[in-house]
């Protein structure tokens, strides 16, 4: 099955999905975001659910590529962030 949602509170070891319905917790899935031509991939575990709105999930496993495509994410997203700041 393949759901579409929103991906927020992004790390190195997990994310939040905005989603009406929720996977129960323990639930393990396969996660796939894409930012432009980039996407990342790996295999995690429902650790939260909040009914209505959405789950966190941690990541189980990931593969050297898709964590250096995080890993620039998130160093662009902190540069953006000290610019918007200083």
């Amino acid at each position: 099955m393949r759901i579409a949602t929103r991906v927020s509170e992004l790390s190195l070891h997990g994310c939040y999905l905005d989603m009406m319905n929720p996977f129960p917790q323990d639930t393990q899935v396969l996660v796939k975001i894409f930012a432009g031509e980039e996407f990342f991939h790996a295999k995690a575990k429902i650790i939260y659910v909040q009914p209505n709105l959405g789950c966190g999930l941690s990541f189980l496993e990931v593969e050297p590529q898709p964590l250096a495509v995080i890993g620039r994410w998130l160093a662009l997203a902190q540069k953006d962030g000290q610019q918007r700041s200083g």
